[in-house]
């Protein structure tokens, strides 16, 4: 017995397609057995992933591709997002995200990596290859309710 499924999906690097693979990756959480606030916390994730494709991996290429790619287990959900575009340096924008002070006015926000920051923020982990192109790889941890387990019955 196969310990997880894998989903592949190959789309154009065109924003018209990031709610496609929004579309696919919460059919796909919902499979696994997310609730509706971590799908959407999955989503927001993949989508800032696949904007930051769309913006800069391809911008000498007219025609470019994404690929995600979706494990699903029973208590997690894997995603790798990849393009064969121009890369980044990872540690230098990580170095220069976050945390804001809440006197910085918005004329000192940093700009870019604000991506980076909600995908490691959403995601329980978040692990990024840049050589030969980018690979964003994310993974979610299912955390069921567990009032079922802690709850007393009340009667009246």
């Amino acid at each position: 017995m196969k310990a997880f499924d894998y989903v592949e999906i190959k789309i154009p690097a065109k924003p018209q397609y990031v709610s496609v693979i929004r579309l696919a990756v919460s059919g796909l959480a919902t499979r696994v057995g997310f609730l509706y606030d971590q799908i959407e916390d999955i989503k927001i994730a993949v989508s800032e992933a696949v904007t930051n494709v769309v913006q800069h991996a391809y911008q000498e290429i007219e025609l470019g591709e994404i690929v995600l790619g979706c494990a699903l287990y029973t208590d997690k959900i894997e995603i790798l997002i990849t393009d064969f575009g121009s890369s980044f340096n990872f540690e230098e924008i990580k170095r220069n995200i976050g945390p804001y002070k809440q006197n910085d006015s918005i004329a000192q926000l940093r700009e870019g990596g604000l991506g980076l920051f909600l995908m490691e923020t959403l995601m329980d982990e978040v692990k990024v290859n840049n050589e030969g192109g980018v690979t964003v790889f994310m993974t979610k941890f299912v955390k069921r309710e567990q009032v079922n387990n802690l709850a007393q019955t009340i009667r009246t």
